[in-house]
């Protein structure tokens, strides 16, 4: 799964980082880093990110719902 994250409206307020510290933390600098894909066994984790960050920044590929296998 391909993860993005608008940093023009990211305002770093880590709610991805408590629900998928996997994929998202913070650098020195206490600037959002993230990985640009993630494992699908992360998909929910990603998700719950996602639904919590405040300023809705974070999206996810829509190519398979989660909890969902991709079509053949």
């Amino acid at each position: 799964m391909e993860i993005h994250v608008d940093m023009a409206l990211c305002q770093s307020h880590g709610q991805c980082v408590f629900a998928a510290p996997e994929v998202f933390s913070f650098d020195e600098e206490d600037r959002l880093v993230y990985a640009t894909s993630a494992d699908e066994d992360l998909r929910a984790a990603v998700a719950q990110a996602a639904g919590a960050c405040p300023v809705r920044a974070i999206h996810v590929d829509s190519t398979s719902p989660v909890g969902k296998e991709p079509a053949p």
